[in-house]
């Protein structure tokens, strides 16, 4: 879809790579409902991309918390209201460090807002799609959704999880007009990474992209329509040989073993 024919609803809008996508949507002249739950960063944003803006591809802002009934059904009105055909599931929460440090409330939080919250915002939002003859639901994962390393296993479950939720969703929805996408980015330079993590990244020699750099591959799959998308061409090899034969690649990463085992961590925490 072209993004002059796109009316978008952006979750997760305020983060870095949340960001990154509004402005190069609107710079390529898409209609944007920003969504987050936090009001300075969000408004802010929007005002900012509001700036000399036209009415037609004005900026709008919903402050709610889409893991909450009642912020996902203020999303879906929003939607209606102003037409959207476009659902971009951006919306995440990060997690690192050894298994025997996650805490229960810690994993609770992870899956209710990297699958739950996006699957039934979809279900709520799949009336407003299918009003249109042609609508795009793209939900943003992760390479670590197909690639087990060490220390992200319940971040790498809740973007393995939304993966095959995509596939399936795409399945069922292919005699419809609404087409269903999966763009996986490798390390992404935001805060999102805690200092913990850049030190692992950089002790495992982790690859990561800027957020300018992946929301222009997000705006290519949504011109382009192309069912899935993997950042780094070597990521992308390493996620397809594991989904052939996992164990092939278990020695792989004995280094990431090794720099989890020396990262230190406080006790009870694994974020």
């Amino acid at each position: 879809m072209s993004p002059r024919d796109a009316s978008v609803v952006l979750t997760g809008a305020a983060g870095g790579l949340g960001s990154a996508i509004a402005r190069r949507l609107v710079d390529e002249g898409a209609r944007l409902l920003l969504v987050g739950r936090t009001a300075g960063p969000l408004l802010a944003l929007a005002q900012s991309l509001n700036a000399g803006a036209t009415d037609r591809l004005r900026v709008d802002a919903l402050v709610v918390d889409v893991t909450t009934d009642s912020g996902r059904a203020a999303i879906v009105d929003a939607a209606a209201a102003r037409g959207a055909n476009v659902l971009i599931n951006n919306a995440a929460v990060a997690a690192f460090g050894p298994a025997d440090r996650l805490q229960a409330d810690e994993a609770h939080r992870v899956m209710e807002t990297n699958v739950v919250a996006p699957m039934m915002l979809i279900a709520g939002m799949l009336p407003v799609l299918r009003s249109h003859p042609r609508a795009q639901v793209l939900n943003i994962g992760s390479t670590l959704g197909s690639l087990g390393v060490p220390g992200f296993a319940v971040y790498g479950a809740s973007k393995a999880a939304l993966r095959l939720y995509t596939e399936a969703l795409r399945r069922e929805l292919a005699d419809t007009g609404i087409r269903v996408q999966y763009y996986a980015p490798r390390g992404i330079d935001t805060p999102f990474n805690t200092p913990e993590v850049q030190a692992f990244n950089q002790a495992t020699g982790s690859a990561s992209d800027t957020p300018q750099a992946i929301a222009a591959r997000v705006l290519r799959m949504l011109q382009r329509e192309s069912r899935q998308g993997f950042a780094g061409g070597v990521e992308a090899i390493a996620a397809r040989l594991n989904g052939l034969c996992p164990e092939w690649l278990d020695g792989a990463f004995s280094k990431h073993r090794r720099a989890l085992t020396a990262n230190k961590f406080p006790t009870g925490s694994s974020s």
